[in-house]
């Protein structure tokens, strides 16, 4: 009998079976509780480039609303692009952007909030990546050199395995 994969540290592969194939974890049996995840990525760019975002000039529109709107819809669909992943009834989504002229560049911030079976972390992960795809792509012709750097997990509520704070 095969035996379940395990990482180096001996914790099962959720997403594993013991034949060491892909399946979708069965989260039928777990109870609905609130859960909320964060995440975080930044965008970094030359100061001139972030001058035409802060000041509204850039050539495609309002590069941080159409990137909110972007990240937003991409937590929506996440399980439509991530293989594996479950469709929620996500109760709440925020994507926050802001300038910060040390970087320079733009810090992107998304909040996602469901009750249910199963966590929002890659919900949270989605926005943020595609919301730094889509400023990305709308600097891209006058900054090709744009880096979209650091997209990680802050904090995980909720669930089994409880509370997760990045450094703690």
């Amino acid at each position: 009998m095969a035996r379940k994969k395990t990482t180096p540290s001996g914790a099962a592969l959720t997403h594993i079976d013991a034949k060491g194939e892909a399946r979708m974890v069965d989260v039928s049996a777990k109870p609905a509780t609130e859960r909320t995840a964060v995440a975080e990525g930044r965008v970094i760019m030359s100061k001139a480039t972030l001058a035409l975002i802060s000041s509204g000039q850039a050539k495609k529109g309002d590069v941080l609303a159409t990137a909110r709107i972007a990240g937003i819809m991409a937590a929506k669909r996440t399980s439509e692009l991530i293989p594996l992943c479950h469709p929620l009834a996500l109760s709440k989504v925020t994507v926050d952007i802001e300038t910060d002229a040390k970087l320079p560049g733009c810090i992107v911030r998304a909040t996602v909030k469901v009750t249910g079976p199963t966590g929002v972390e890659m919900e949270a992960l989605t926005a943020v990546s595609v919301a730094c795809l889509t400023i990305y792509d709308m600097i891209k012709a006058v900054e090709r050199g744009v880096r979209i750097e650091g997209i990680h997990l802050i904090e995980k509520i909720g669930g089994k395995s409880g509370h997760f704070r990045a450094g703690d």
